[in-house]
């Protein structure tokens, strides 16, 4: 479990969480529709430059990376991607291969996988590829995410938790995550596993404010300072800037936690949040 913090809001401020990126990041709750109308899917490849993109399947948090590589290769190439590519980093040694560095080298969208998010940060992080892949994400790299893949996104991620609980400080383990969307919680099949308690608890525990719990067959598409929601579910979105009370620092692990005055919005698809202004684009 991570230290626990206090909230320090001086030190949480707008801007440092709404820092510009050139890349766009697609963060998708899990489940996402890959038969009817695709509307993730779709919009991941229309962002990736359409019939132009060339895309890189991440299988890294599978235990079927072939399976599921080729099911998402299908799709993609379904949509109306120029190129897609698999690559499969089974051992920490794969995430310096030449070969690898290569085909993400060229792509113009990345997408990860679901799985075990714990996979991604132990063969991924401090590697060859997560270098060369935040360097593309600066240069407008498209990345995206589901289940797993969205988990990893930020630099402290959800490993696991207790669903259908209130929040407490043992609901939740915490660890370095990819650090794509830095500054934020993020958690996923959210309405579906009944996962506010967690999701409170581990955005309480870490110098975030902001967190986002995703919906299955749901996503949060970040373009700079600006998301927008994609897809049949919601996004719940809780601010906890400006608490008026929070017991946490007299808590301990397995005593319920209180929370006052935490901000929270719903956004169905199509509504957008400002990172910068912490508030809805109405």
């Amino acid at each position: 479990m991570v230290a626990v913090k206090p909230k320090n809001n001086e030190s949480n401020s707008a801007d440092a969480l709404a820092k510009s990126q050139s890349g766009q990041l697609i963060i998708i709750g899990g489940a996402e529709d890959k038969e009817g109308e695709c509307k993730i899917l779709r919009e991941f490849i229309r962002r990736s430059g359409g019939r132009e993109a060339r895309i890189v399947v991440m299988t890294v948090a599978t235990s079927s990376p072939g399976e599921l590589g080729s099911d998402y290769r299908y799709l993609f190439e379904k949509l109306g991607a120029a190129v897609v590519d698999i690559v499969d980093t089974e051992r920490r040694e794969d995430a310096s291969s030449s070969e690898n560095l290569e085909v993400i080298a060229n792509a113009t969208g990345v997408f990860f996988t679901g799985g075990d998010q714990a996979r991604i940060t132990e063969i991924l992080k401090d590697s060859e590829i997560d270098d060369l892949l935040h360097q593309k994400f600066a240069q407008g790299l498209v990345i995206a995410g589901t289940s797993a893949g969205a988990a990893m996104m930020p630099d402290m991620m959800i490993v696991e938790g207790e669903g259908e609980t209130n929040p407490r400080l043992d609901t939740v383990i915490l660890e370095p995550g990819m650090g794509f969307l830095p500054q934020v919680a993020i958690d996923q099949h959210f309405s579906q596993r009944g996962r506010l308690g967690r999701f409170v608890s581990a955005l309480i525990q870490q110098p975030a404010v902001l967190g986002f719990g995703i919906d299955e067959d749901t996503a949060i598409a970040v373009d700079g300072d600006e998301i927008e929601v994609i897809g049949n579910g919601a996004v719940t979105i809780v601010d906890v800037a400006h608490l008026s009370h929070t017991n946490l620092d007299e808590s301990l692990h397995d005593e319920a936690l209180a929370i006052c005055g935490a901000k929270l919005h719903i956004l169905p698809n199509g509504y957008r949040f400002s990172l910068k202004q912490r508030d809805c684009i109405c």
